[in-house]
Formats: structure tokens, sequence, C-alpha cells
């Protein structure tokens, strides 16, 4: 690796001070299981001047539990949601989702907020400098996506137009399926934003100056019926090929609330509106499924080596809707 200064931060102020001093030429490292990597293979084009461990700042790494609820602190590792029995029985999705993480030394390591703010995992992304020199590409500033005409098995089906990398938080998927919103914080104080819309095209919304603070997740509505599916190549370990969150509200055998998510199939965690507006007022069953997942991969539009991965979005998709029902 290259030298870097390393600071260790005592309070959040102090960290966006950090991140304002350096202007961009800095990292934040919590768990550290993805940058390590990035620092060591030096993907990037601008390598930073500092790295802000903050990890020694003391209130980020909670679970704040309210009346109507819970606070998530960033620096919570994975394996608190995992051993947590308040989230097993409230938000029993986010916890499957914290299950299907890498390995357990990964799990104990990671945070929620590295989770969601993690980089894609694209193999042209990633190619290591050392090996070959840098491989280019719209996230690096430049001009083209190779795997556009390159090996794209496990790229883009859905929202892509200049990058084809997909996002790889198992986290948000699940969050986002639970309407999880996100306090950020910075240089101008603190805001909050539906995770949802945290993520762009090319990365996330954060500012340079700016992290996230805490996940904050409401209490679950009565009859909710939660699942989260994932498929990978080699079960324990792989990142996702497709994942597929479902928080749905079944009353009197009636569905009046839905939210599906998918992950892996764009560079952003994808909402599926039209099916979660067909569900609503329907009697599930294995028909309603099928349509239902029908119609959140409608808009897929899969490259020349990842049509495969709308199928498995499909089965996925219909599996979550009836796997409590059945």
């Amino acid at each position: 690796m290259k030298s870097f200064a390393h600071v260790n931060a005592r309070s959040v102020d102090e960290a966006i001070q950090l991140l304002t001093k350096y202007n961009g030429r800095a990292k934040l490292n919590a768990g550290g299981t993805d940058l390590i990597g990035v620092l060591k293979d030096r993907i990037l084009p601008g390598y930073p001047e500092a790295i802000i461990n903050i990890k020694t700042i003391p209130g980020l790494g909670t679970l704040e539990k309210g009346e109507d609820s819970v606070s998530i602190g960033a620096l919570t590792p994975l394996v608190n949601l995992i051993e947590s029995p308040f989230i097993e029985k409230n938000y029993p999705l986010l916890q499957e989702a914290a299950k299907t993480v890498a390995s357990p030394q990964v799990r104990n390591m990671a945070t929620v907020g590295g989770n969601i703010c993690q980089d894609t995992r694209c193999w042209y992304y990633r190619y290591p400098d050392q090996i070959g020199g840098i491989i280019e590409c719209f996230r690096k500033g430049k001009k083209g996506c190779p795997a556009v005409a390159g090996d794209n098995r496990y790229h883009a089906i859905m929202g892509a137009a200049k990058c084809y990398a997909v996002c790889p938080s198992d986290i948000a998927v699940a969050l986002i399926a639970l309407g999880a919103t996100l306090t950020i914080a910075g240089a101008e104080g603190s805001r909050t934003i539906p995770l949802e819309d945290f993520y762009t095209p090319l990365g996330n919304v954060l500012a340079p100056e700016e992290m996230i603070k805490a996940i904050r997740i409401r209490k679950p509505f009565p009859s909710t019926k939660q699942t989260f599916l994932k498929f990978t190549i080699r079960k324990p370990i792989d990142f996702a090929v497709v994942s597929v969150a479902s928080n749905i509200t079944i009353e009197q055998r009636i569905c009046t609330r839905a939210r599906i998510v998918l992950g892996a199939v764009a560079p952003t965690p994808v909402r599926a509106f039209a099916a979660e507006d067909f569900l609503k007022g329907k009697e599930l069953c294995e028909e309603i499924a099928v349509e239902a997942a029908a119609l959140a991969l409608a808009g897929a539009k899969p490259l020349s080596k990842n049509a495969y991965k709308i199928e498995i979005a499909k089965t996925l998709v219909k599996e979550a809707i009836l796997s409590k029902i059945k």
C-alpha cells in the first residue's frame, strides 16, 4: 500500500472536520473489510491522503429501541443484528440478510454503515493495478463500461445506462424493504433521507464531507410477513447473483401493503413498484405470485451473458411472496 496519514476520530464532528479538511482525499474506515482490499489493489485513480478511523467514535455501534422504531448505529457490527433477539422478533428479514453476508469472520468486523456504503464488486472496476494497470470506466471518471462487450455474467439487467456494475449490499436491500431512513452528518448539519434515495447509478449521494450516523426503521405493521432470499454460486460466502427482500402485510388473507426490493440486478437496489401495486387487495396464491414476479422483471434488459438472472429473480420474487403463506 502507499503511505497515508491515519487519524482516530473521537467524535462525529471531528470526523466531519477531517473530511472537510481533506476535501475528497480521505476515506473513512470502520470495519475495513472492503477498504483494505481497495487500498492494497490500488483500484482507484486517486489514492487517499488520509484514512479516518471512526471506530473510535463512541455511541455509533448500538441499537436504540424507541416506542415506534429502532435506530441502528452505523458502526453496529453485522453479527449484532444476527444475535439480537429484538431484531429476530421484529425485523427477521434484516437478520436473514445479515446472516448471508460473507463469512463469520467478516460479519464480526463489518458494520451496517460500511455494508451500505461498500463499493461495487465489478471485476473490471476491481482489477488490481499491480497486475496490468487500472481498467478505466465511467465510475473512474472515464468513458465506457468494459462489461457491455465483455464478461457480464453478474452485471445489471435493469436500470443501467453508462455503468452496469450492481450494488453489492444485501443489508440495503433488506432495509429498503423495511422502509428505513438514514441520518447523515455533514458540515452543514444532519439530514435524513429514505435509504432508497441514497444510491445513484455511479455510487451514492454522500458529499465528500458527509458520513452515515444511523439507520432508523419504523415498527412493522401487525400481520407483516418478512422474507429475504439470496441466490449465490457458493452459498456460504458469495455476493448475490440476485437477492429479494419482501415486506408484505396480510389482513384477513388479503394483501394490504407490500414492499418488494430486488438486489444485484441494477446499479442500485430496485423497488418492484408494479408488483407491489398489483398485490394490494388480492389474496396471495401461486398464480398471483407468478404474475407479480413477471411485473417485477418487466423492465429487464439483459446483456449478452446475464439473461439467466431474469428467471432467477422471478423465482425469488415468487418464493418471497409465497414463503409465509404456505
